[in-house]
């Protein structure tokens, strides 16, 4: 097995991290539910604790915060969700990912607020590029990773949920919409987990040969801590 280790964040159904297991690295879910996989390899509990043990080393932060209170398809219900504080509480633990003390780093949301408050995601996919026939944007933010290039171009044949059918592309789509409940439309597809496991693991191979270095940390050694960390943030 890879000496590498990758923490899948926000994700019960254990898609991502098998992908990179069956890839030899040391992947571990991460989620406030219990897994819908082997429970030997996963962590149930807020990750962000996890990300800031030092005890912890983590090679591979790939993350994915619950879109409920960010996503454009609930956009009309944001003036409540900003009053009440929810909204402000996703923003704040979408930054904690992104600013967690991990080399590299993927954040997924669908197309939502977050393109403003924080900055415009790196690369949207969408699962028929990689051979699963569904309509349903992903925007991803990294950090030190490559943009996913398609592994096999599909023809749609339904939009994933009917929930973004409120507003954006979807309102004039002609496909069928599958009606999912909201745990169902939070599982990743399997073809955009594998191109991560072998793409983004293919990235990080080079570092499987190390020996004896320092973990990424917020407060780095030379004093640059978090200015260090803001401007990674806006690359």
């Amino acid at each position: 097995m890879s000496g590498l280790r990758v923490l899948v964040a926000c994700e019960f159904s254990a898609t991502v991290r098998d992908a990179f297991r069956a890839r030899g690295f040391d992947a571990w879910s991460c989620d406030l539910l219990p897994t819908e996989g082997d429970p030997r390899w996963h962590i149930q509990g807020d990750a962000l604790p996890w990300l800031d043990d030092p005890a912890n080393r983590w090679d591979l932060l790939i993350a994915h915060p619950p879109c409920n209170h960010l996503a454009a398809s609930g956009a009309q219900y944001w003036p409540l969700k900003k009053a009440d504080g929810r909204q402000q509480a996703a923003i704040n633990f979408f930054l904690g990912l992104m600013k967690a003390p991990v080399r590299h780093i993927a954040v997924e949301n669908p197309v939502g607020i977050m393109g403003s408050v924080f900055r415009k995601a790196d690369q949207i996919v969408q699962p028929w590029q990689f051979g699963d026939p569904y309509n349903k944007k992903t925007c991803l933010w990294l950090r030190n990773l490559p943009k996913l290039v398609p592994t096999k171009i599909v023809t749609p044949t339904h939009n994933w949920g009917t929930n973004s059918y409120r507003s954006g592309s979807r309102k004039k789509s002609v496909l069928p919409s599958l009606k999912w409940g909201s745990q169902d439309r939070a599982k990743s597809f399997p073809g955009i987990a594998a191109a991560m496991a072998e793409q983004w693991g293919n990235h990080l191979q080079p570092l499987d040969n190390r020996s004896g270095s320092e973990p990424y940390a917020r407060q780095s050694a030379a004093g640059v801590g978090a200015s260090f960390h803001a401007s990674e943030l806006a690359q």
